[in-house]
């Protein structure tokens, strides 16, 4: 999917808000029959889930017997859903965001707060650091480590035909961002910080704003800094 049918599908889908909303009142299931929304519950407490607009008119028209409720509203005019994670064979830890059109390789990791974008392609065994963004369409290797609060830039906004590729075995350092458009080879090392603006070839190490090759990673003398523990990957 490239980023224009991207754009399309965002531009085109059904906007909503999805919320639940608590509701105390002498209820039952014929009351809620027909309304575009989900109701558990019995008796006096239940809890209506949907979009927000077809729970709102529903209140509205039943104020008089609801005695109090709640609205917790989820999202507001989102676009697309979040990806069903129940088919995804990795550990996603609470507060990760990860958008309907993603694929998440068997045995990653994606971490607290981080952010995966429609189309985005992450590959087996890789790690998504805290609070790290991974745009859309952005193609992501296998065993590769994506340093906290990273960004690997999207093709939606400004517009690109060609996304970011990271091959595998690729360490990405803390708040280091990749630009779209990059490749980066097979194994290299993206140092804490840098913003790289083109293409790394493979086993090289890069750094600074903008990143400049630094060396090979055969070189490093501090191989724990960059290193893949196999362990954290184990669901």
């Amino acid at each position: 999917m490239d980023y224009k049918k991207i754009a399309e599908l965002i531009s085109r889908s059904k906007k909503k808000t999805p919320a639940k909303v608590y509701i105390q009142g002498n209820f039952n299931q014929g009351s809620f029959k027909g309304q575009g929304f989900q109701a558990f519950g019995e008796g006096r407490f239940w809890l209506l889930i949907g979009d927000y607009p077809l729970i709102e008119r529903w209140v509205k028209q039943n104020r008089s017997k609801i005695k109090s409720h709640f609205v917790d509203i989820i999202a507001r005019y989102s676009a697309l859903p979040l990806l069903d994670l129940r088919k995804v064979e990795a550990r996603i830890e609470p507060g990760a965001i990860v958008r309907v059109g993603a694929r998440i390789g068997k045995g990653c990791v994606v971490m607290m707060g981080a952010v995966i974008n429609i189309g985005a392609e992450i590959g087996e065994k890789t790690m998504v650091d805290m609070n790290a963004v991974i745009g859309a369409r952005a193609i992501i290797g296998k065993n590769c480590h994506i340093g906290a609060g990273a960004v690997i830039a999207g093709v939606l906004e400004p517009p690109s035909k060609k996304s970011v590729t990271i091959e595998d075995n690729v360490f990405v350092g803390g708040n280091a961002v990749v630009l779209e458009g990059v490749k980066i080879g097979k194994g290299s090392v993206v140092a804490a910080g840098a913003v790289v603006l083109e293409d790394v070839p493979p086993g090289l190490v890069v750094a600074g704003v903008p990143a400049k090759v630094k060396g090979r990673v055969e070189d490093v003398s501090q191989k724990e800094k960059i290193s893949i523990v196999k362990s954290l990957r184990k669901k």
